[in-house]
């Protein structure tokens, strides 16, 4: 029984030896504000749904940082003018308003080549990206961001 006893004690110190390194790289983890990718690819079906969740993702946790990549039948909703069919609603004024609180979208530009569209097609709110996924791909590997496809 003294054995188990020895063998526990020196376990809690090895863990309580640790705190000093773990709590501070925890506490700075914690105190990082979440980072999200919206991934859009196709508008009809996507882009009013997801400009909503954004907006009720940033009235919930105002400080994320959130990424929209458009590809594909997605970038359309950057396109100047555009607005969704079903509800005739224009996406512009509602993409300019989450612009305005942090949120970036970009579009992919081998759509923009594979469908003969030109960047001044598109809303000034709108960046640009040399590839849609490869970019969705980076931000999810290398950048450590949340992946969401309303």
């Amino acid at each position: 029984m003294n054995i188990f006893k020895s063998m526990a004690v020196r376990f809690f110190l090895v863990l309580s030896s640790l705190i000093p390194f773990v709590l501070p790289a925890y506490a700075q983890q914690a105190a990082a504000p979440s980072k999200v990718i919206y991934h859009i690819d196709d508008a009809q079906e996507q882009a009013l749904k997801g400009l909503r969740n954004i907006r009720n993702h940033l009235d919930v946790s105002p400080t994320t940082q959130i990424i929209v990549v458009t590809h594909g039948n997605g970038v359309d909703m950057l396109l100047d003018g555009a607005k969704d069919k079903k509800n005739d609603v224009e996406y512009a004024p509602l993409v300019a308003a989450l612009k305005s609180r942090g949120v970036r979208f970009e579009v992919c530009e081998i759509t923009l080549k594979n469908r003969g569209l030109k960047k001044d097609e598109f809303i000034l709110d709108a960046d640009f990206t040399p590839s849609g996924v490869v970019r969705i791909a980076d931000l999810q590997f290398k950048d450590h961001y949340a992946y969401i496809k309303p």
